[in-house]
């Protein structure tokens, strides 16, 4: 099963590198392609700056012909570098200018845009002198003074910027710096949001100076469904600032729109088998080198071999696969934890026997279960793989054991814990409700209602 496309699009004056914090995460469910902005990063600034007049010479590159650059020439960039990948339809998140771009091509594209991110962007960056300005100021004396301020336009105060985003947008290309500032003068896509049917996610900073929240609910209210998400204590660039809270609005928003029966499947079985703090460690340590390790082994190994039933269940019907009969699978868990016991005690993996052995334990196998598969692997494997495996079982199995008595004992103070507190409100509700009676009796003057429950007639 391919995974879904997901073009990442910067700001003005960064390079793709700005998703860095979002990558791994994101890389381990789709096929990233990043983009860059003419005269950014590797990008060539030919592919934006205007060409002469007709009759004034070559024109330099595949961008805009002549004339002043739009929107639509970025966009078509994008579409450009996909068809030369062999991608059509994709997902799309954008930052700022980036952003901006994206919402374009939902809008003149639908059919290519399958969900669409706008982080800290808007439909129109406002007047158009102050962006002339700059880039007049950027032709004249580089982009010097402009990179220098740009930690005060993209985060909030005492927030240290990365010192390689700083470094990149020292080395943008200043003639196609100020084409972008000319686009984002003439930029208006209000009247574009209605023509946006790809689910849409619009995030913004509330402490972004840049393009201030009230923008982005422009675009959500002007996009048809969109979501809205406003972030506190975050600046222009929030996917840098509030990495963490971004990714997770990000995962939410694109897995929801590109369900993965494998991979959901392939989740389940491990946190069923491994537990959920091993696998929390697993992917806090996924980077983008491992990105694509990670997607394997979770989409196969555990969602096509382990998940088994599951990924049936999570596709609506039946799947077919190795280890399937018509499509369905033909091993229970506990086989698969014998099988798995067996092969990693032959390989002398013994941290990964130590899991499964827990992972068996979890999947209903008894201690003396797990005995007579290593006695096995005595009689197969070898004596001694046999005796360093019984060792690390052993020592598994009474750490499993005092893992689910810390637990049971956790589960019974909460227990206790509410079933106390549930007393305590009852009585305190009984208490009212016995001074309410009193003081109603008195204020009628029926002395014989004021007598307490229990008293003789």
């Amino acid at each position: 099963m391919p995974r879904p496309h997901l073009v990442l699009a910067p700001s003005l004056g960064t390079t793709h590198t700005l998703w860095a914090p979002q990558l791994p995460a994101l890389s381990a469910r789709f096929d990233v392609i990043p983009w860059n902005l003419p005269g950014h990063g590797d990008a060539p600034a030919s592919a934006l700056i205007p060409g002469p007049g007709p009759g004034q010479g070559p024109e330099p590159g595949p961008g805009p012909k002549s004339g002043p650059a739009r929107i639509e020439a970025l966009g078509e960039l994008v579409l450009a570098r996909l068809d030369a990948l062999g991608v059509g339809r994709f997902a799309f998140a954008g930052v700022s200018l980036g952003a901006a771009v994206g919402a374009w091509l939902a809008a003149h594209h639908p059919e290519r845009v399958e969900s669409l991110a706008l982080l800290c962007t808007s439909a129109h960056f406002g007047p158009p002198e102050p962006w002339a300005e700059r880039a007049a100021a950027v032709r004249e004396g580089g982009l010097g003074a402009v990179a220098d301020s740009a930690p005060d336009r993209w985060f909030t105060p005492g927030f240290p910027a990365p010192g390689n985003l700083l470094a990149e947008h020292h080395r943008v290309d200043p003639e196609a710096y100020a084409v972008c500032c000319e686009i984002l003068a003439g930029l208006d896509l209000r009247p574009d949001l209605a023509r946006i049917t790809a689910p849409t996610l619009v995030l913004a900073g509330r402490d972004d100076t840049a393009t201030p929240p009230p923008h982005a609910r422009e675009l959500a209210d002007g996009i048809r469904d969109a979501q809205l998400v406003e972030l506190p204590r975050a600046g222009h660039l929030a996917n840098v600032e509030r990495p963490r809270a971004v990714t997770e609005a990000l995962l939410q928003h694109f897995t929801s729109t590109h369900p993965d029966p494998l991979r959901q499947a392939g989740e389940s079985a491990r946190r069923s088998v491994l537990g959920d703090a091993h696998v929390d460690r697993a992917q806090a340590r996924t980077t983008p080198f491992t990105a694509r390790f990670q997607d394997f082994i979770t989409r196969y190994a555990w969602g096509e071999i382990w998940g088994g039933s599951d990924v049936e269940v999570a596709a609506g019907g039946e799947v077919p696969g190795p280890g399937r009969a018509g499509g369905r699978a033909t091993l229970d868990r506990r086989t698969r934890s014998v099988i798995t016991l067996t092969a990693l005690v032959a390989g002398g993996h013994k941290d990964e026997l130590a899991l499964h052995v827990k992972g068996a334990l979890r999947g209903g196998l008894s201690p003396d279960e797990i005995a007579d598969v290593l006695l096995q692997c005595a009689v197969y494997c070898s004596v001694p793989a046999a005796n360093s495996a019984f060792d690390v079982a052993e020592r598994a199995i009474s750490e499993y054991a005092a893992q689910e008595a810390q637990e049971a004992q956790e589960a019974q103070e909460a227990q206790e814990a509410q079933e106390a507190q549930e007393a305590q409100e009852a009585h305190e509700a009984q208490e009212a409700s016995h001074g309410a009676d009193y003081v109603q009796a008195a204020h009628r003057g029926a002395p014989e209602q004021t007598r307490t429950d229990g008293e003789d007639d």
